[in-house]
Order: C-alpha cells, then structure tokens, then sequence
C-alpha cells in the first residue's frame, strides 16, 4: 500500500514536499518514481531513485528544481519540489517498482492514490 500526501495549494515560486509512505512487501528492494498528471494530459513520469544504489533520474521539466529522496527506515519517499510554478499543477502518484530504473510508468507494480498539487501565479 502507497500513501502519498503533503499536496496542496501554494503560489508560484514557492515550494512543497509530498511523502509517500509504504507498507507492506520489502521497501528498500523497490525503486520508488514519482508521476504526474496534469488536468485533461496524461500521465508523465517526473522522477525515481533506484533500490540498487540511490540513483536518481529526473524528467527535464523538474531537473534542478525538484529532489527525490528516500528513507528505507522510514519506508518513505519523498519529493521536494522548489520553485513551483503553473505547470506543476496536477495530481501526483508514487509508485513502487521492482526494477532497478523503470522510468516508465507500465514498469511499475504499485501505485498510490495521488495528492493534488495547485500552483496558482
């Protein structure tokens, strides 16, 4: 099971952190990606960090603003997101997956149920 939460409304340029907490299944051998899909889009993978070794990958659009991190104590995934602005409004998915760099979303197992993220300018 995924939980994310931390979603909500903020003003462009500010910033916001989504957990995702896992229970059940082994949480250090998942990698953990996060997704995004924005009103009337699909759904675009915005980043993952590996089980294997902590890499990270990052979807062009957030590189340099947004960090993943993770706390295998913690089974949780994080997602620091600075510098928001209006196109990150969408609802935002963590997902669990088996692979060591999956990258797209039909390579992920589990998905949690979202967490609204609203930029207003």
């Amino acid at each position: 099971l995924l939980q994310a939460s931390g979603g909500g409304l903020v003003q462009a340029g500010e910033s916001l952190r989504l957990s995702c907490a896992v229970s059940g299944g082994t949480f250090r051998r998942y990698t953990m990606g996060w997704f995004r899909q924005a009103p009337g889009k699909g759904r675009e993978f915005a980043t993952e960090i590996s089980w294997s070794d902590g890499t990270t990958y990052y979807t062009d659009s957030v590189k340099g603003r947004f960090t993943i991190s993770r706390d295998n104590a913690k089974n949780t995934v994080y997602l620091q997101m600075n510098s928001l602005n209006a196109e990150d409004t969408a609802v935002y998915y963590c997902a669990a997956s088996k692979l060591i760099r999956p990258r797209w979303a039909r390579y992920y197992d589990y998905w949690g149920q979202g967490t609204q993220v609203t930029v207003s300018s």
